[in-house]
């Protein structure tokens, strides 16, 4: 890398860099966050991770900030008008589950008081920390994504498939899989490391 640090092996080009520098892995407890990542895992499914972090601030605007509730409360017509919307990815079918996972967040905010109490719940409380080498694959999914995929599922959410709910696990930090190689690279998984 031209500014001398290691970092994980897919993070070669902006916008992974900084994305991987200051959010991938950090520990994520603010709901509406929690949504978009969420929303922004399952937009990629098919697709490169550049491609939605390029579309991120469209994915912002044209999803109310990712506010759950005005997201789920979205008609006909609003969704009409994102299948047109070039700032993010037209595919029907993702809109529509961004829409209908927006009021699957409600409930279960409903039902254990935040997304972030039942999302972390799954993992003790903490982060799960892995330090593979710099060569070695990560896995595209684990028994705890299934786990939580299968949940998710059963509760109403959509393309929430194990491998996409693996790279969300990721995303938020409920899985640390920096490279043991990787200046980000903390031995206790609480994020950022010197």
């Amino acid at each position: 890398m031209p500014d001398g640090l290691t970092r994980c092996p897919w993070a070669r080009r902006e916008p992974e860099i900084s994305y991987h520098d200051t959010e991938w892995g950090v520990p994520q407890h603010d709901d509406r966050a929690l949504f978009e990542l969420l929303t922004l895992e399952g937009a990629q499914a098919g697709l490169s991770w550049e491609t939605i972090l390029r579309k991120r601030d469209g994915y912002r605007a044209a999803f109310a900030g990712f506010d759950p509730a005005a997201v789920a409360a979205f008609d006909a017509s609003r969704l009409a008008a994102l299948a047109l919307d070039p700032g993010i990815v037209r595919h029907r079918g993702k809109i529509a589950s961004a829409v209908s996972n927006a009021a699957a967040f409600l409930a279960v905010q409903r039902e254990f008081g935040s997304f972030d109490a039942y999302l972390w719940a799954f993992a003790g409380g903490k982060p799960i920390v892995s330090r593979r080498p710099h060569a070695e694959e990560l896995p595209a999914r684990t028994e705890l994504s299934d786990r939580l995929s299968a949940d998710l599922r059963k509760r109403g959410f959509a393309f929430v498939g194990s491998t996409i709910v693996y790279a969300f696990l990721q995303a938020t930090g409920v899985v640390d899989d920096h490279r043991a190689t990787c200046f980000r690279a903390k031995p206790d998984g609480s994020g950022f490391a010197p």
